[in-house]
């Protein structure tokens, strides 16, 4: 799933520094550091939102693809309150308990993504993916952290007219963590999932790139405030092989847990594909056909 980059939207920060290339959620990214490495580079927060949105949300268009997967789909429009049109796709299981809301993280669209709905479908849940502003068929462009908060609200909301809210899991990989336990916070799931979170931007950076200064980074991209609030069970998942998000990241979410919740850590597990992971696949192989979590 790795991407190529456009690096002319940093070249003008560039000169005189050197070049940090590190793997993110797992686009690349360039981060440009004072060479000496004494001081730490301050970037205004319209720097630093150019960077980050061109970064984390790259996006893949796909407008004139047919999806093609091996089992049932829907293919479903949904739009916003500015009249931006989002992308989604609703795999269907044959009698299902209830609904999982997969957010993606911030690489490749629904023609990828779509390949794991087989995992969640033959264990008896419904599962619904969405392609965030600028991926695959769905238009516009991410351009502030709120924006799809609320997006990711407004889709929700459709999903609750549908499936009652008590059999909604929300499942968030890499970049989508975040965006999964804020729905989670701020709304009343069955279940949270949460697969190689971040603690929250600012830290990430700061374990990656400790040179820059990030006080003017305007985005948060907080799990560890979300997590705060979070009334449902949690389950973390995070790969102690991880070299795009550091494992500890999890392990500091950790101690944000109920005493239900569960952190599970996949030995020697990468960032990318928990769907071949026999660990993984026989925890939620379990959960879900019993649909409780302490078993």
């Amino acid at each position: 799933m790795k991407s190529d980059i456009n690096i002319s939207s940093v070249e003008i920060w560039t000169k005189q520094l050197s070049v940090w290339v590190i793997c993110l959620f797992p686009t690349l990214v360039i981060f440009p550091s004072i060479c000496n490495g004494q001081d730490k580079k301050s970037w205004t927060k319209e720097e630093w939102n150019t960077l980050l949105t061109e970064q984390l949300f790259p996006g893949k268009k796909i407008e004139n693809l047919a999806f093609n997967f091996d089992i049932p789909f829907e293919e479903k429009y949904i739009t916003m309150k500015d009249s931006i049109v989002l992308n989604g796709l609703l795999f269907k299981a044959k009698i299902p308990k209830g609904l999982i809301f997969y957010l993606h993280g911030s690489n490749d669209a629904l023609d990828t993504w779509g390949k794991i709905a087989p995992i969640y479908t033959a264990n008896g849940y419904d599962i619904f993916m969405l392609d965030y502003r600028g991926y695959g068929k769905s238009q516009g462009k991410v351009t502030d952290e709120s924006m799809l908060y609320n997006d990711i609200q407004i889709v929700y909301n459709k999903l609750k007219t549908i499936y009652s809210e008590h059999n909604i899991i929300v499942l968030g990989q890499s970049m989508g963590s975040a965006l999964a336990s804020n729905i989670a916070a701020n709304n009343q799931p069955g279940l949270l999932i949460l697969q190689a979170p971040y603690y929250n931007l600012v830290d990430w950076v700061n374990n990656v790139a400790p040179e820059l200064d990030t006080t003017n980074i305007p985005f948060s991209f907080d799990n560890a405030s979300h997590l705060k609030k979070v009334k449902c069970p949690i389950v973390i998942f995070h790969g102690s092989g991880d070299n795009a998000v550091y494992y500890g990241s999890s392990t500091k979410l950790s101690k944000l847990l109920k005493s239900s919740d569960r952190f599970i850590t996949l030995n020697n597990e990468g960032h990318n594909d928990f769907s071949k992971n026999k660990v993984y696949l026989k925890w939620i192989g379990k959960t879900l056909r019993s649909n409780q979590l302490n078993k």
